[in-house]
């Protein structure tokens, strides 16, 4: 990121960066909008069409959460979550065949997504289980 007195500049993907990174994907985009302080997500996934998603705040703030639900995964169940805001910048990676959710922290937050795969709504699924 570049920051002077003139605002900042943000390259909030570049292909060979990420690559370095292991991520190595072609993404199709989204934006979101929170309305309400403290509305929550449930966690969601697609069975048949994973998505990795790439996820910042440009409005507002989240707490996101991701769940490992790759039932063959040596981390199956684990989960992690972080604060992202338009104020830190911060991104997250999430992979395919991760469930996904967030609580909206401030009224009318919004989300830029970047997914590795067409949103499907039939096989979209809330995630009800218990987070460990």
């Amino acid at each position: 990121m570049f920051v002077d007195n003139r605002g900042f500049f943000l390259e909030s993907w570049n292909a060979r960066t990420f690559a370095a990174a292991g991520i190595d994907a072609a993404f199709c985009s989204g934006q979101s909008q929170s309305l309400g302080e403290g509305r929550a997500s449930r966690l969601h996934y697609q069975l048949q069409s994973p998505q990795g998603k790439l996820i910042r705040v440009i409005v507002g703030a989240v707490y996101d959460v991701v769940v490992d639900i790759r039932a063959s995964s040596p981390t199956f169940g684990r989960w992690t979550g972080t604060e992202l805001s338009a104020e830190n910048k911060l991104q997250l990676w999430i992979p395919p065949g991760f469930a996904h959710g967030f609580l909206s922290l401030q009224d009318g937050t919004e989300s830029l997504y970047k997914c590795t795969d067409f949103y499907n709504l039939k096989p979209s699924v809330p995630y009800f289980g218990t987070i460990p």
